[in-house]
């Protein structure tokens, strides 16, 4: 580039940096909003324990919540949240999760519920614990007919 030259920026990279700061500045805000609600020691003593140590407590669904990023944020602000529907071991003898999820409150229903459903799937698979994440089919059934179709077309979740 020579001095006094204008600038020109490619369409893609554009479109690319203002969707990098677009998700950079809602992750700042969900963040936020996730720590006006939780108590920090809390959560991380409830990120610090193995899930396979608390299989059928009080405590599973509070680990699963802490260890949802930006999604967590939307559950809590809506009323809304998981509860495991069942719960077993991964195939192949691996000391992982296989889980089934259900919403409850608030996130039942919502229009924004494939995307809801996705980030939690996204956020608790990346945890060494758990191998798998799908969906309990009676959640669909709180969908109506066009909502279901959208799920099942779009939502990169599984049903069982």
């Amino acid at each position: 580039m020579v001095a006094g030259e204008p600038l020109y920026v490619e369409e893609d990279d554009l479109v690319a940096t203002y969707a990098a700061e677009a998700k950079a500045a809602m992750s700042a805000e969900a963040a936020r909003r996730i720590a006006e609600t939780v108590d920090p020691e809390e959560e991380q003593r409830l990120r610090d324990t193995s899930l396979l140590t608390l299989i059928h407590t009080q405590d599973m669904v509070p680990a699963l919540l802490a260890r949802l990023g930006d999604v967590r944020a939307a559950l809590d602000g809506h009323g809304g949240g998981i509860a495991v529907s069942k719960l077993g071991w991964a195939a192949g003898g691996a000391e992982q999760l296989d889980l089934v999820l259900d919403l409850t409150g608030a996130c039942l229903s919502c229009g924004a519920a494939p995307g809801t459903l996705e980030g939690v799937k996204t956020d608790l698979e990346s945890d060494e614990e758990v191998q798998r994440v799908r969906f309990d089919k009676a959640l669909l059934e709180t969908f109506d007919e066009l909502g279901r179709e959208f799920i099942l077309a779009h939502g990169a979740v599984e049903f069982v």
